[in-house]
């Protein structure tokens, strides 16, 4: 993908998010570049939203970061549901299970055609 001359708004959110998600790991950008198997200058590009990224990258750098995709696409500054999200991709992997019931629990049922 080219590199921009100006960082585009979004794609400025997005560097960001991952670069914030890449240092609550204490990762650095080799790391996350060996890992995605993405060169550094490029994951620097994308970080300050220089570069044009695919979903296959989103995909790439979600899976070195070990996140769903959906965390790099939240911004939990700009919404409840990017909150909520980043509060449970915070849980340890054992409260999931019992997190997603109490929520299915809470979800009306549909209402029924006819």
């Amino acid at each position: 993908m080219p590199r921009r001359t100006e960082p585009s708004p979004f794609s400025s959110k997005v560097g960001a998010r991952i670069r914030e998600l890449r240092l609550e790991r204490n990762m650095s950008l080799p790391a996350l570049g060996e890992a995605s198997s993405i060169s550094k200058g490029h994951l620097s590009n994308i970080e300050h939203g220089f570069a044009a990224i695919t979903i296959e990258t989103v995909d790439r750098i979600a899976r070195a970061l070990d996140i769903p995709p959906l965390y790099i696409l939240a911004f939990p500054g700009e919404d409840e549901r990017a909150r909520i999200a980043d509060a449970v991709r915070k849980l340890p992997k054992s409260e999931w299970k019992k997190l997603r019931k109490e929520i299915e629990g809470r979800v009306p049922a549909p209402k029924k055609k006819g």
